[in-house]
Formats: C-alpha cells, sequence, structure tokens
C-alpha cells in the first residue's frame, strides 16, 4: 500500500500484469551533482522496488537522465538551458557537462546501494519520440503552435490541476510564476516544443523548426516508450508534482486517450537547518561533504529510513552522525552473532515470524521507520545467533545497508589474533597493566577491542572513529553555549567568520593583532565549513596561539547562525566583527572605544549607511556621524548590549543586508549608529560577492532585503533624517 497522490488515498499496488510491476522514476538534470535532498527522494523509489522484489515480483525499473537542461517551467519560457550554462562556465560542451554529472549521479547511487534503473534513457536520444507526441497533441487540438513555438492548451484538458490541487486559473498562474507570453492563447498554457534562439547550442530540426523539448514532454515520451501507455507506479520528489507530473498527466492522457499511471508517489523534501535544501539557499549538500566528514554513505541511507517518506526530514550533521554510530551498533551486534559458536541452524517458526511482521511493517506506505524499529527488536530479542542472521540477511533484502558485509570487513589477520590472545592471556593473570598496554598498542594500530561475558573480539576502525576528537565542532548554532552573562575578559573580542579564501583571512587576522597596542585582545573565529588549508591554517594557528579560539562548523551554517556562534563564544567588553576581506591600517582601537563612550551609542564602525526610505542605503561618500546602519566590514559593540538587543536573525543565511537588519535592532532600543570614516580600514575584494554569477547574487540579495523590509519596512520613524527633522 502506497500514499497515491492523485487518489489523495493509501492505495494498494495492483499490478497491471500479473507477477510485473513497471515503474518509472523521474531522474537527475544533469548540470551539476545531485544534492542529497535529490537522493532521498531516489532512496524512496530504491525501496518501493526492493519491497516488490523480495516479495516475489518482477519490477521493470526505469530512471530517465535529464541532458537538456531547463529545469523550471519559467525558466523555458525564458529558453534558458542548464546544461548549456554549466557549460559555458566550465568551459566543456553540454556533452561533456551531460556526461560527467551522469557518471558522478551513477556513483552516487552505487555508494547508497541504490539498485541500477533497468534502463537510463537520455532525454537528447529521444528527441523523435517527443516530437510523435506533440505532433499528436497539435492532431487532436491539445496543443497549438505559435510562431515555431508549441504549447499544451490547458482550457482543452479539463482534468489538468487535479494531481496537485492547483484546479483554479489563478492557483495556476501563481504555482507557474511565469511571465507573460503574448503568443500564448491563455497565460497558464506550457511549452511543448520551443523555438531556438539565433545561436543557440544545442537544437534539433522539427515540423516547427530548429528548436528543442519542453521540460514535462521528455518524461511522457521516455516513461511510454519503455513502459507502454499504461503502467504501475510513477515516483518523484514533491517539487515535481506542479508543474512537472500535472503537465506530464496532460501531454500522456491527451496523446493516448485514457490514464496512463495507476500510482503517483511523492517523496518529501529533505530540510537542511530547518529550511528546504537548495543551492541558492548555502545549504546544499552532496556525497563528497558527507565523505569529506567519514562518514559512511550507508549512514545517510540509515538516516533516511528514520521518517516516513512523505514527511520531511531535518538534515544535520550531527543527526547524520547519531546515524552512524546507531548503524555501527547494528553491524557491531552482526559481528558478535557471527562469532558466536553455535552449531544450531536457524529457527524456521521463528524466521517465518518475524518476516511476516517485517513484511507487514514496509508493506504498510513504505513503514521505513517501523522496520528500522523491528530489526533492532528482533537484535534485543533471545532468538538464537543463526535465527538472527538468517533474518537480518531477509531484512536487509529491503533495508540495503549490506548489514552482512560487516563478517569479512570486521576480520582481522592472524597476528592481530595472536595480540588479542595475548592481550586476554594477561587479564587472565591480573596483570592488567600489560594488558592495557597491548590494548593501546592495538588502538593506535588502528582496531577497537570490545570485552563483555563471552570474552574479547578486535575489528577494524571505521573511517569516522579514526577522526580525531579534539576539535571543536558544531552543526548548529544552537549547540553553542552563550557566555554573554559571563564576565569580560579581555578588552576586545575580534570576531571572524572564515569560509576559505585562507590569505583573506591571514591578512584580516594579522591585522587585528598587529594594532592592539597592549590592549587584551581574543579573536573568536569559526571556521564556517571550509576545506583543506583553511581548516589546517586555523588549527596551527589557535595551537600556536592562546588569544585564538576556533570553533569548527561541519558545514557551511548561514550567515547568521555563523555570526551568533561568534558573539556567544565572544569574551571582549568590546566586540568587532570583522570580514576577511576588511584590513585594519592603524590604531583603531581606541577611537572606537570613545564612539562607544558615547551617550546612547550602540554600533560603531567605519561604513556607515543611510537612507530616507528604507528602499535605498547609500554610504554617502565617506560621511562621518550618525547613520542609519553599519556595514559589518567592521562592526562594533558593547557585549553587553547582546542582553538587550539579543542574536541575529538566523533567517539570514546568505549574508548581504544581514548588518543593516542587525543595525535596526539595536536602533529599535534606542542605540544609535555612529561612522568615522577616518577609522584606518581598507575594504579589499569580497571574494564571496565576487565569485557569486550575477543573477545569485541579485536573487540572494533581494530575498534578505524583502526580509529587512518584512521586519522594518513600517519602521520609518527609527531614521535619522525623520528623528532629527
Amino acid at each position: 500500500n502506497l500514499y497515491n497522490t492523485l487518489t489523495k488515498e493509501i492505495d494498494e499496488v495492483s499490478p497491471l500484469e500479473d507477477g510485473v510491476v513497471r515503474m518509472y522514476t523521474c531522474g537527475p538534470t544533469v548540470y551539476r551533482d545531485a544534492h542529497i535532498g535529490n537522493l532521498r527522494s531516489y532512496l524512496m523509489a530504491d525501496w518501493i522496488r526492493r519491497i516488490l522484489s523480495a516479495q516475489g515480483l518482477d519490477v521493470v525499473h526505469i530512471k530517465n537522465i535529464t541532458d537538456v537542461g531547463h529545469m523550471r517551467q519559467e525558466m523555458l519560457e525564458r529558453g534558458e538551458d542548464k546544461i548549456i550554462a554549466a557549460a559555458l562556465e566550465e568551459g566543456k560542451t553540454p556533452a561533456e557537462i551531460a556526461q560527467f554529472y551522469t557518471d558522478r549521479f551513477l556513483a552516487d547511487e552505487r555508494k547508497l546501494k541504490i539498485q541500477p534503473a533497468h534502463e537510463f534513457p537520455k532525454a537528447t536520444d529521444h528527441i523523435e519520440e517527443m516530437i510523435e507526441i506533440v505532433e499528436g497533441l497539435v492532431e487532436k487540438g491539445y496543443a497549438y503552435e505559435a510562431d515555431g513555438n508549441v504549447y499544451f492548451s490547458v482550457s482543452e484538458f479539463p482534468e489538468y490541476g487535479q494531481l496537485s490541487g492547483n484546479i483554479h486559473e489563478a492557483e495556476l498562474l501563481e504555482a507557474v510564476r511565469v511571465e507573460a507570453d503574448p503568443l500564448k492563447r491563455d497565460p497558464r498554457d506550457f511549452t511543448l516544443w520551443k523555438a531556438a534562439e539565433p545561436g543557440r547550442m544545442v537544437k534539433w530540426p522539427s515540423p516547427w523548426g530548429e528548436g528543442f523539448p519542453g521540460w514535462h514532454i521528455e518524461c511522457s515520451a521516455m516513461s511510454i516508450k519503455y513502459l507502454g501507455q499504461k503502467f504501475d507506479i510513477h515516483t518523484g520528489g514533491v517539487d515535481n508534482i506542479f508543474p512537472h507530473h500535472e503537465g506530464e498527466i496532460a501531454q500522456s492522457e491527451g496523446f493516448t486517450g485514457e490514464p496512463v499511471v495507476s500510482s503517483w508517489v511523492h517523496g518529501q523534501h529533505l530540510l537542511a537547518d530547518g529550511v528546504k535544501m537548495a543551492k541558492s539557499a548555502g545549504n546544499s549538500f552532496i556525497m563528497s561533504d558527507i565523505e569529506a566528514q567519514g562518514i559512511d554513505s550507508m549512514a545517510f541511507r540509515y538516516l533516511c529510513m528514520t521518517a516516513r517518506y512523505n514527511t520531511r526530514l531535518n538534515f544535520t550533521f550531527t543527526s547524520l552522525r547519531a546515524a552512524q554510530r546507531g548503524l555501527q551498533r547494528l553491524r557491531n551486534r552482526i559481528w558478535q552473532w557471527a562469532m558466536e559458536e553455535d552449531e544450531q541452524s536457524a529457527n524456521g517458526a521463528d524466521v517465518e515470524e518475524w518476516t511476516g511482521r517485517f513484511f507487514d511493517t514496509v508493506n504498510s506506505n513504505l513503514d521505513m521507520p517501523g522496520a528500522l524499529a523491528l530489526t533492532w527488536e528482533m537484535s534485543r530479542s533471545d532468538l538464537s545467533a543463526p535465527t538472527k542472521l538468517a533474518l537480518v540477511q531477509k531484512f536487509d533484502e529491503v533495508l540495503g545497508l549490506n548489514l552482512m558485509d560487516v563478517v569479512d570487513e570486521y576480520r582481522t589477520g592472524s597476528e592481530i589474533q595472536e595480540r588479542l590472545a595475548l592481550r586476554s592471556s594477561l587479564r587472565q593473570k591480573r596483570e592488567y597493566e600489560g594488558a592495557d598496554r597491548v590494548r593501546s598498542d592495538l588502538e593506535d594500530a588502528g582496531f577497537v577491542v570490545e570485552d563483555d561475558l563471552a570474552g574479547s573480539r578486535i575489528r577494524p576502525k571505521a573511517a569516522w572513529e579514526k577522526l580525531t576528537e579534539d576539535r571543536d565542532i558544531v552543526s548548529s548554532a544552537a549547540e553553542v553555549p552563550s557566555l554573554v552573562n559571563e564576565d569580560d575578559s579581555y578588552d576586545i573580542t575580534i570576531g571572524i567568520v572564515a569560509c576559505n579564501y585562507v590569505d583573506d583571512l591571514k591578512r584580516a587576522v594579522s591585522s587585528a593583532f598587529r594594532w592592539s597596542n597592549g590592549r587584551s585582545l581574543e579573536a573568536v573565529i569559526l571556521d564556517n565549513g571550509s576545506m583543506g588549508e583553511t581548516s589546517e591554517w586555523l588549527e596551527d594557528l589557535a595551537a600556536k596561539d592562546p588569544r585564538v579560539r576556533v570553533i569548527h562548523a561541519d558545514h557551511k551554517l548561514g550567515e547568521g547562525a555563523a555570526k551568533n556562534i561568534v558573539l556567544k563564544q565572544s569574551l571582549g567588553r568590546t566586540v568587532i566583527l570583522l570580514d576577511t576581506s576588511a584590513e585594519i591600517c592603524s590604531d583603531i582601537y581606541g577611537r572606537i572605544e570613545e564612539m562607544l563612550d558615547q551617550k546612547d551609542a550602540g554600533v560603531a564602525g567605519p561604513f556607515g549607511l543611510r537612507t530616507d526610505n528604507l528602499h535605498h542605503f547609500h554610504d554617502g561618500e565617506g560621511e562621518s556621524g550618525e547613520m542609519d546602519a553599519m556595514q559589518a566590514y567592521c562592526f562594533a559593540f558593547r557585549r553587553s548590549a547582546l542582553k538587550e538587543v539579543g542574536l541575529m536573525r538566523e533567517s539570514f543565511r546568505f549574508y548581504r543586508n544581514l548588518d543593516i537588519d542587525y543595525s535596526f535592532h539595536f536602533k529599535e532600543k534606542g542605540k544609535r549608529i555612529l561612522a568615522d570614516a577616518s577609522l584606518g580600514v581598507v575594504q579589499h575584494e569580497h571574494r564571496v560577492w565576487s565569485d557569486l554569477a550575477e543573477g545569485e547574487r541579485d536573487e540572494l540579495s533581494l530575498k534578505n532585503y524583502r526580509r529587512f523590509l518584512e521586519k522594518w519596512g513600517d519602521r520609518a520613524d527609527l531614521l535619522v533624517s525623520n528623528r532629527s527633522g
């Protein structure tokens, strides 16, 4: 039984052909790596397939590769192509980009033990099939041609909107978010074939001229070709429901004249830091990010089993490490059962009973959390070791964790076994000091020794167990204790958020200490998911200089959360947030202290901003005096103000406009923002900004400015111009 998005009910999977289930999965658009949120939906499809196969059904599984790169309907309307954009950026042909990321996607699936689809059809290999369907839709009156473009006429398909519930005209227009196209008869209509603009790299001949296919038509063509005009299950993520799958239904049913798919199954979002995972939000992770933490790919598969496929799951590296530990404990139990000298065979009646319970669970709308809980219940039961091993093998046909591999992975050579035997002999003789030395030597050599009533066992350490534990690693600001109520320990805290760009970081840190002039100064630095050289340099700096404290984030946190960690850990009377693009070129500290000693002073720094209407802030060509906001290149305030003003808003994931928002937190409390343009701080290239594509800069900045206006848009009374007038 699976929840069918079309019927809005949990329906039984009843194969159209006896003993055979045909299933189609919307695959990746291969212009970049699939993030782990995408992979969660492919795990859902894998578990559906495994459950059906384990119960004797033949499953024919098709997963397409979209190598024509429009991803959303509104992008298609503008003629944009992600594959071409990626090719231009990386200096490769579109075909090279598509093949490169296809190979990486398939490698990620192998790491997660996702069974390969029986076919991975590519969109570019099926242009003829797409054109055939488009021609059929035009002939039947469901589509029309306009200036080389072909559009599906939504008004001709009354059922349009039933999958998503977007059944009214206003809802459809709001959901698709397209700009008006004068060639369309109805703004709701969507593109089946798009005319190629002059100079376009990837295009094909068609009855309507050179062009390229629409987004939805690809899946209609490939699913019908490989699975026929009727098949059982279509899977995807919830983002596919509208407009992609809604469009697919209209095309396929318009072309065939009857329903094509029996069950539509959709996996919910994987969140990160509490919000939807997306590259533009800066919280998108790929498999290599997990591997860089030394964590087994199977831990992610295990984590995804802890929540129902149709509920949101919040991903953190803390939860992933917890999943790793849970998986490790389960493997250790299997290892223990395999090591037991038990000549019994598995109890057939027990195996049948527990297997029945397991499949009752997974057949109930893909209850993988229940299946995992039942596996643990079985592991703690008084069943014999052979029975447990037989059940693990049966359960793992569905779980897909390769649990029995542990028997070979944990096997050690004769020399290691001899050293373990020596330790056991020493313990029996009560020579515990010698036994401890042997154990310590074995652990240093990369092994784990475990003792229980049955004796001692030894296994190799897992990769994640070999990582050093001396780093201060966090996954969120909430994990970090607040020192706000502690007494001041330093005159000044320099707070820095660092993410790569190690040369910029070195320049900022060295300049801060160079001008301390006898003041007690600490640097609290958040290593915000840096890789390689930056993290290593920070570790070395903290080890050599007691004034430096480094906190490592296990992934790139949003800017608000990252700065809050620095604020919570600061112990200076004055806190100066310093951007890595800034360099202190003179003794600014004395002047900043003077500014903050002024009546009602809240924030001080060199780079102030003013506005007359909250819609445009300007820096005033180096003006000094009272301002409406302070830029975060150098943003100073008394640490005691945090008790009144509070921390930054963590909804600001991108840095832009966060400083303006936080300035208004001070202004709301009656505190002034003071600028002195003569302070010796130089702004260098801001690499986070310059390394972003222009469109992405604009999008992220606009989102943050909207957040600012939502909170402060009606507070013009806080502006300097209004207050002085």
